[in-house]
């Protein structure tokens, strides 16, 4: 259980004469945290680095700043928008001073879809991609008459037949709205700093109306439920068959649930999907050795993503993992079904200030979408012009404020994965022989 790991930077501090013991951070789920404590356990019977792994709720990095977060823990397991505000901070120890580049090359070039990429900013690496996950289908197949949606006409044509839901609580209800704008070829804007939050506002209009005629034909039960309320729900129970747009949990994959591509505005249509999953970042409170650097290598091996990780509920974030036909025979085909869609996916913007805007713009949209109101177009300007008016006034701090000038992320656009030029691949990703 042990692969080549890379030297530590010489400029980190030395292994000490006894293991040394580290604070982790992650969140508490199956999916986060089994497979790390599993991995830890190991670790410390094999007299290796003592790790200690702790959980919040999966929403707890919105309650917590991540400056504090860091002054606590040397790891922390979080997902790619909150890199704004820990670059701001100075909370991250860039990971290139960490890991021999051809590991990262390595890890950078198995990783599925931009679950490596979304962590490269301002020129370094910030996270490892543990684990991968994007927005999907969820399905019971069990309860639709028929084919499974592929476009979105077709889930507007469902919600009139079969309960269908969307996934609103917290942050998702914006975005999914992001998601059906960047299946649409028109994704939101980067920052403030570079332009307005629509890039086209008929897609907005167009994107709004599409998702409050299946919002007000949904479940009322499920308009606070988060993804593993709605994936639970459909779990035990038949009073949901469907979510078109919800981050996808291996856990809950099985022959009646099942989880296929996002849907397209047409049948040619780029899959609109909003990445998420978590990585693995290094705190500057960190004092690295060798038997962390091993341990976090071991993690991220092709080998251990394949079969240590998903034997304990984990998700892998390598693409070879996600191809391998054992892997897919255990999730009953999770992976293979929504590989298409990851590597499709759309990056989120990761300015300092973008998560206290995507909570502000989840309120409104929430609101909107379930409204009673009579003047539908009334509604939807409305809320059009607060969500512009919010994305405006979240822009960062001005380059030459003493505050985050030299690291912002608003600064560094050109390290931006998911420019314009580089959101839609102009070939097939690499799927390692297996097609998706």
């Amino acid at each position: 259980m042990s692969s080549p790991s890379p030297s530590p930077s010489p400029s980190l501090s030395p292994t000490t004469a006894s293991a040394p013991r580290y604070r982790g951070l992650t969140w508490d789920h199956p999916r986060g945290r089994h497979a790390l404590e599993a991995a830890a356990a190991v670790a410390a019977r094999d007299g290796h680095a003592l790790l200690e792994w702790e959980a919040h709720p999966l929403e707890g990095f919105e309650s917590a700043p991540i400056a504090e977060l860091a002054e606590r823990y040397d790891l922390i397991v979080l997902d790619h928008p909150h890199l704004g505000e820990a670059l701001a901070s100075g909370s991250f120890r860039p990971l290139d001073d960490v890991f021999d580049a051809a590991l990262l090359e390595r890890i950078a070039a198995d990783a599925i879809g931009p679950s490596f990429t979304s962590y490269s900013l301002a020129g370094s690496q910030w996270a490892l991609p543990l684990d991968a996950a994007t927005q999907v289908a969820a399905a019971r197949v069990d309860l639709i008459a028929g084919e499974v949606p592929t476009t979105w006409s077709d889930a507007v044509a469902l919600s009139e037949a079969a309960p269908v839901a969307l996934s609103l609580a917290g942050p998702h209800a914006f975005l999914t709205f992001a998601s059906v704008l960047a299946g649409a070829g028109a994704p939101i804007s980067d920052s403030p700093t570079e332009g307005p939050l629509f890039s086209s506002r008929d897609v907005a209009r167009e994107g709004f109306e599409l998702l409050r005629t299946i919002a007000r034909r949904s479940p009322a039960a499920t308009h606070r439920e988060n993804p593993i309320a709605l994936l639970e729900r459909m779990s035990s129970g038949d009073s949901l068959a469907y979510v078109p747009l919800v981050y996808g949990y291996v856990n809950y994959s099985s022959p009646t649930l099942q989880f296929r591509d996002a849907p397209r505005w047409a049948a040619s249509a780029r899959l609109g999907s909003t990445i998420g999953g978590t990585g693995i970042a290094i705190s500057r409170r960190c004092r690295v050795s060798s038997e962390l650097v091993a341990h976090l290598a071991w993690l991220l091996d092709s080998e251990t993503q394949r079969t240590f990780i998903p034997e304990h509920d984990g998700q892998p974030g390598l693409r070879s993992a996600w191809h391998d036909a054992d892997v897919n025979e255990a999730a009953h085909d999770f992976y293979a079904n929504t590989a298409a869609t990851i590597e499709e996916s759309w990056v989120r913007p990761r300015y300092d200030g973008y998560i206290a805007f995507q909570a502000t713009a989840s309120e409104l949209l929430r609101d909107a979408l379930l409204s009673d109101a009579t003047s539908a177009e009334q509604l939807r300007e409305a809320c059009l012009d607060d969500l512009s008016a919010a994305f405006a006034e979240s822009a960062p701090a001005p380059a030459d404020a003493p505050s985050s000038a030299a690291s912002s992320p608003a600064n560094a656009a050109s390290t931006r994965i998911d420019a314009p030029d580089a959101r839609v691949p102009a070939t097939p990703p690499t799927t390692s022989g297996v097609s998706s």
